[in-house]
C-alpha cells in the first residue's frame, strides 16, 4: 500500500523514526516545577503523537504562567505541527496545584522528502514557562539577570 504526499504522488518508503525529545524550563520569577512526563517519543513523519508535561505551583499564592516553545534544530520548525498545545495561553494554577498539560503534534510527511532534513534524526521540543501576571512586566528579571541570579545562587 503506497503512501501519498500532499500532491497525491507516492513518496519513498518512510525513513526511520524520528526521536522527539522534550525539555522544560521555568523563569526564576515563577515558583513552579515544570517537567515533561516522558523524555522522548519516536514518530514517523505524518504520525501523530501525544505527550504530557506536568506543572506544579510551589508557591502559597495563585499564579498565572504562560509558556513559549521552540524546536531544535530550527530548520525542522516548518515541519513541526502542533495540533493542541498549552503554549501562548495563560495557565492559572492555584497554590499547590499540579496539572498535566498535553501537546498533540506531528511531523509533516514532507519531512521525509526534504533533502535538508536528511541529517536530522532527533528533534528537541523545549518549553519555558514565565510568570504572566502579578509583577509589572518591566520589573520582571530579563534573561541576563536570571542567569546572574542563578550564578549568584550557586556561588
Amino acid at each position: 500500500m503506497d503512501t501519498l504526499d500532499s500532491h497525491g504522488n507516492p513518496w519513498p518508503l518512510l525513513r526511520s523514526r524520528i526521536k522527539v525529545k522534550f525539555n522544560a524550563d521555568t523563569s526564576t520569577s515563577l515558583q513552579w516545577s515544570f517537567v515533561p512526563q516522558q523524555r522522548q517519543v519516536s514518530v514517523l513523519p505524518g504520525e501523530t503523537a501525544l505527550a504530557f508535561y506536568t506543572a506544579k505551583n510551589k508557591s502559597k499564592e495563585d499564579v498565572i504562567g504562560i509558556a513559549t516553545y521552540n524546536v531544535a534544530p530550527s530548520k525542522v520548525a516548518p515541519h513541526f505541527n502542533k495540533i493542541q498545545c498549552f503554549c501562548f495561553e495563560e495557565q492559572k494554577l492555584t497554590a499547590g496545584e499540579a496539572v498535566d498539560m498535553p501537546i498533540f503534534f506531528f511531523i509533516d510527511p514532507e519531512f521525509a522528502n526534504d533533502p535538508d532534513m536528511a541529517d536530522v534524526d532527533t528533534v528537541t521540543l523545549s518549553y519555558t514557562f514565565f510568570k504572566a501576571r502579578g509583577m509589572p512586566f518591566e520589573k520582571q528579571p530579563g534573561l541576563a539577570e536570571q542567569q546572574q541570579q542563578k550564578q549568584e545562587a550557586t556561588a
